[in-house]
């Protein structure tokens, strides 16, 4: 086995950080032992009473879901610098961390997904569940033509109170929920009509054809975007719900939180 400090030593080998997701105890107070390393620690909780912890919404399964959301939340909290060189450590095959992978932290890829969950009311679950169902939208569109969409996720009896259907509600009478596989393909389908969905804060659709009403006075969004994005920022301003908008004319994801823009991604790069 002699060489490998060679070889995988590199990988620790100047890094401004470790970044130990979810690690046990005796695993944190190892590289905390070692002089002048920074660690931080990514999780649901901070069970080690580490000096310096992200947290994450949720646990993601997808590693590079968990890595992608604990470092653009390092970066947002300032605890890592864009250029920085990090050592990210967690677990792929047991419940122990027995992965390292070396990451550069590049501010200018940010998307802002993580100041999208850390700002919605909602169940994280719920903001993941209509997230991907608007990038995989984006990415296969409706019969291989593309699609806008517009969710509100969120205080849905406020959003109710601020909008006005545009047709029959197909959703009125039922209790069905976001992140189903049968109700995600009929979600599909209604979005070739106009109108937003309304999501609660749990999951549940309230509605579909949704004309939303809220003034548009002080809103500033990108220029190039239409009454979609207008409307969904607006709402959001207004209300304590998250939008989340597709767009068909450039076919980029959007988020909005308090009339701002939050969250910019492309569904063919996610």
């Amino acid at each position: 086995m002699a060489g490998l400090d060679d070889v995988f030593g590199d990988i620790f080998a100047s890094v401004d950080a470790v970044v130990l997701f979810s690690p046990s105890g005796s695993y944190y107070e190892r590289f905390t032992a070692v002089d002048d390393l920074d660690v931080v620690v990514v999780g649901t909780e901070n069970a080690v009473g580490a000096e310096t912890f992200v947290e994450l919404p949720l646990e993601f399964e997808e590693i590079t879901d968990r890595i992608r959301f604990g470092l653009e939340g390092a970066l947002e909290q300032g605890v890592i610098e864009g250029g920085d060189d990090l050592a990210c450590a967690t677990s792929v095959f047991s419940d122990g961390i027995d992965t390292v992978s070396r990451v550069r932290a590049d501010i200018e890829t940010q998307t802002g997904i993580y100041d999208l969950f850390v700002k919605s009311r909602a169940d994280p679950e719920v903001v993941k569940a209509v997230l991907e169902l608007a990038i995989e939208l984006g990415q296969k569109g409706q019969k291989g033509k593309p699609v806008g969409a517009l969710f509100i996720v969120g205080d849905a009896g406020k959003v109710m109170n601020k909008s006005r259907p545009l047709s029959y509600n197909p959703f009125e009478k039922s209790h069905v929920h976001v992140g189903d596989p049968i109700v995600n393909v009929m979600l599909k389908e209604f979005s070739r009509l106009d109108g937003a969905f309304i999501i609660s804060d749990a999951g549940k659709i309230v509605s579909a054809y949704r004309y939303l009403e809220p003034s548009a006075e002080g809103i500033d969004i990108p220029k190039g975007l239409g009454a979609r994005h207008m409307s969904g920022a607006a709402i959001t301003r207004d209300t304590n719900a998250i939008s989340i908008v597709l767009s068909e004319s450039d076919g980029l994801v959007r988020a909005f939180k308090a009339g701002e823009l939050i969250l910019e991604v492309d569904p063919e790069a996610y």
